[in-house]
């Protein structure tokens, strides 16, 4: 009785196009429209934005980007004492948005 419940739930969403997307497969499309948008002109080199921001957070471990195409920014992930810290640069100009704390 629960496989035919999940089942019937499962075909719904999918035929109602309300199943969402895979993180992996957002991010993918992220990166892709990172690549265009930087091909085009539109975005600062990622290495750009790196070298501007990784001075300013000497006492953390960076673990890396993440790209966010309907805001384009990039969100810098970074490790100190146990906990993560977010920067996010606004990926047009290089300007730090957000540090998370």
């Amino acid at each position: 009785m629960r496989k035919l419940i999940a089942s019937c739930l499962a075909a719904t969403l999918s035929i109602s196009g309300l199943a969402a997307t895979p993180a992996h497969a957002q991010s993918r499309d992220d990166q892709g429209e990172a690549r265009k948008e930087m091909h085009a002109g539109n975005l600062m080199k990622l290495r750009d934005i790196e070298r501007r921001v990784l001075p300013t957070m000497k006492d953390a471990e960076y673990l890396g980007p993440a790209y966010d195409s309907t805001a384009m920014a990039y969100r810098l992930k970074f490790i100190r004492e146990g906990r993560v810290i977010y920067v996010d640069v606004d990926a047009r100009t290089g300007r730090v948005l957000r540090r998370s704390r």
